[in-house]
């Protein structure tokens, strides 16, 4: 197995995904390539940990792309105009069977155009969608769409609950999730157009393709650990992303500075500590990696813009996992079966 990882893209590149990388090579059995500017990441792995590539494993390869694509540029014009950047050679590699999944940190909106233009969409699926993994009460939470599609239909909003049901039962092994609409109130009649209009296409078609619509759900419900996951359109669903991370943030940082005021508090919580520290690690987004572009043709995984090298690390074992789960040829298989 071969893991395509992107070391030019996100805030912290290159050095986060190198770190992440190295981190991560002796707990995979999968070659983990490196694709970037050959010569700085070269020079970065010799500056972090005072060997030669080569030395540290004969897993760990580079693949030369001399340019990368910016946060800030147009995304389908970066694919089609910078063909020798990290990210649309790691597509390339994909599509001709050099690599069994394509990590990256970067360009969200170009990282959709070149999976939808070079990887290809499955058949039947308008427009993939990134599906993000978040703590849930005793369970998890799939968040879809996460950020690729800022303007969506009903059709899509129908398609990504299809999708989230294959996903989840496949890979999770759950064998009808519950799938929510992500709304500001439970009634049938509330929210916008886009939203009032997807809440009756799922009524109308869920039964026939095997979803569990359980109806509306608002955002403070969501982590009840009754949902499985909640579909909404990619604006909404990344504003609800990253004001949960941040949430957990605050909630992690309070804690801290709660327990560390002084010697009486410190004295007081350690009786606590294994809830305290198990509360942490709930919060912690990083310990969910990754987010899968459902609706692709390929395993295609985006990282989170800000990741570290724990991050990349983590995301680098999930890929592997994603590839052995076989979780888009299963897709492919039942989204493709006529109904």
């Amino acid at each position: 197995m071969k893991i395509l990882l992107d070391a030019m893209g996100g805030d912290n590149a290159p050095d986060a995904n190198i770190k992440g990388a190295v981190k991560a090579i002796n707990q995979v059995e999968a070659e983990v390539i490196l694709i970037g500017k050959e010569e700085v990441i070269r020079s970065k792995i010799k500056e972090f940990f005072g060997r030669e590539l080569e030395e540290i494993s004969d897993r760990l390869k580079i693949r030369n792309a001399m340019q990368a694509i910016e946060m800030e540029d147009g995304p389908t014009d970066a694919i089609k105009h910078k063909k020798d950047s990290s990210m649309v050679v790691g597509f390339n590699m994909l599509k001709n069977n050099e690599g069994d999944v394509f990590i990256s940190a970067g360009n969200s909106g170009a990282l959709l155009a070149g999976a939808t233009l070079l990887v290809g969409r499955i058949k039947g699926i308008d427009r993939p969608a990134i599906a993000g993994i978040l703590p849930a009460y005793k369970s998890r939470l799939l968040l879809i769409d996460s950020g690729a599609n800022t303007n969506c239909k009903p059709i899509n909003l129908l398609q990504f609950a299809q999708m989230s049901t294959i996903y989840l039962r496949n890979t999770f092994g759950i064998e009808k999730p519950a799938i929510g609409l992500l709304n500001i109130g439970t009634e049938e009649t509330k929210g916008n157009e886009l939203v009032r209009e997807s809440y009756k296409l799922l009524k109308e078609k869920s039964e026939q393709l095997g979803i569990n619509f359980v109806g509306n759900v608002e955002g403070r419900d969501a982590f009840s650990g009754k949902i499985d996951a909640i579909v909404t359109d990619g604006f909404t669903g990344n504003v609800f992303l990253k004001t949960t991370e941040g949430l957990g943030k605050f909630v992690k940082t309070s804690l801290t500075e709660g327990i560390k005021k002084n010697l009486f508090t410190k004295i007081c919580a350690l009786p606590s500590l294994p809830i305290i520290n198990s509360l942490r690690k709930a919060m912690d987004y990083k310990s969910y990696g990754g987010a899968l572009f459902l609706g692709v043709k390929k395993p295609v995984v985006k990282a989170h813009g800000s990741s570290d090298e724990i991050l990349f690390e983590f995301t680098i074992k999930q890929a592997e996992q994603f590839v052995k789960n076989k979780a888009v040829e299963r897709m492919i298989e039942e989204f493709e079966q006529p109904v």
